[in-house]
């Protein structure tokens, strides 16, 4: 989803971040403002009228922040870890490590961002009422209407049921108190969501088709991302499914190929990197995990200085974020995956190394297990099970 990301600071706790593709909308979004000013302050300089506009644009994404600050907030409350809030070309995410635990904590989270653009509409309405009546400058009167009008925007979009829009969310709640069961909550959500996106890609190709070519665009990439957005929810859904209540020892590779602390760098090349084709190994010593020792280690020494330094000198020891039990659940492990970038964890009991964990194991495991789930869910699964059964009697 994310280019570069760059993070401004911390709010409440919460690490606030903007992506380089920010930077696109908010540009995109302070010509419009400027454009629409123009007719409304005619004799402002150039300099002015185009502040104006880049200042509203900054006012529109302040209240898009707090809008995900609000979802950050709730998240917290109801016990789900948060590791920050993201500006992006589509707005702002609040990005969480799990998911609501109940249908109510569900509704309360999905609530609390429109909830939050709710007041700052009251808000911006009030500024705009009182600015008219005790005649403030035409320009500040200008920004709170225009920050008022496009907050009713956002909230009414959000509030559409098709997830993972706030509205979408609000309806799987719904859903999954009806039915208690979250996947398949998730289910009709997510194909509200997808019917909901493919509405918007026609409309886009209308407007391209009508000469609104910027406009059919901008709707044609919002559907594409809603698409691709309720599917991987779903999917996300299914994976958490699948790997709750899984420890890690279940599927973890029980005979890790490890190197020794002692051997020099060329040694290690030679005999490890290039015979099994991999960057990362553990480094064991008399039967205890020492460190990681990764290919980039080498770009610190000239080739030819490889003999003379060895696994111990360069290997990284700080393993906390690396290193698992075997009896940790296989979503922490993937959420640990996420938040450090590693593709494989090691499992460490007692300071000794007992496995190695990859995300390919995880996804293995997912699909065997979504495919031997799907088999007994077909219609004829239990028919043929039950000519099993009449044959052995």
């Amino acid at each position: 989803m994310f280019w570069t990301r760059w993070q401004l600071f911390r709010l409440l706790g919460i690490p606030i971040r903007i992506d380089a593709s920010w930077l696109i909308i908010l540009a995109l979004l302070t010509w419009t403002i400027g454009l629409r000013f123009q007719p409304e302050l005619p004799g402002m300089p150039p300099l002015l009228l185009w502040s104006l506009a880049l200042l509203t644009a900054l006012g529109f994404f302040l209240c898009i922040l707090l809008h995900e600050l609000g979802h950050a907030v709730v998240a917290r409350q109801v016990e789900i870890p948060m590791n920050g809030i993201t500006l992006f070309v589509f707005g702002g995410v609040a990005e969480m490590e799990g998911e609501p635990a109940t249908p109510l904590r569900e509704f309360l989270m999905a609530i609390a961002g429109p909830l939050v653009t709710v007041v700052l509409m009251v808000l911006f309405g009030l500024l705009s009422l009182l600015g008219f009546f005790f005649h403030w400058a035409e320009p500040a009167q200008l920004m709170w209407w225009y920050l008022f009008v496009i907050n009713l925007m956002v909230l009414l979009f959000n509030l559409v049921p098709a997830f993972p829009l706030d509205g979408g969310r609000i309806l799987r709640s719904i859903l999954w108190a009806a039915t208690g069961n979250l996947r398949r909550a998730t289910r009709g959500a997510s194909l509200v969501g997808q019917a909901f996106a493919f509405f918007l890609i026609a409309v886009g190709l209308l407007n391209l088709f009508s000469g609104n070519i910027v406009g059919g665009m901008w709707m044609g990439l919002i559907g594409l991302f809603l698409n691709n957005a309720a599917r991987a929810g779903y999917t996300s859904a299914l994976l958490r499914e699948a790997l709750t209540g899984e420890p890690v020892a279940r599927f973890m590779n029980h005979a890790p190929i490890v190197v020794p602390p002692w051997i020099n760098l060329r040694e290690w090349v030679e005999d490890y990197v290039y015979r099994y084709h991999r960057k990362t190994f553990p480094v064991v010593g008399d039967g205890r995990l020492e460190g990681v020792i990764s290919t980039q280690a080498l770009t610190g020494f000239p080739r030819e200085q490889w003999s003379e330094h060895t696994i111990a000198e360069v290997m990284r020891r700080d393993l906390d974020a690396l290193s698992i039990s075997p009896q940790t659940d296989a979503m922490h492990a993937l959420a640990r995956m996420q938040s450090t970038g590693a593709s494989r964890l090691l499992v460490v009991e007692d300071g000794r190394l007992v496995g190695i964990v990859s995300l390919k194991d995880l996804l293995r495991f997912f699909h065997l297990k979504l495919e031997l789930e799907l088999a007994d869910d077909r219609p004829d699964a239990g028919h043929r099970a039950g000519s099993v059964g009449d044959e052995k009697k």
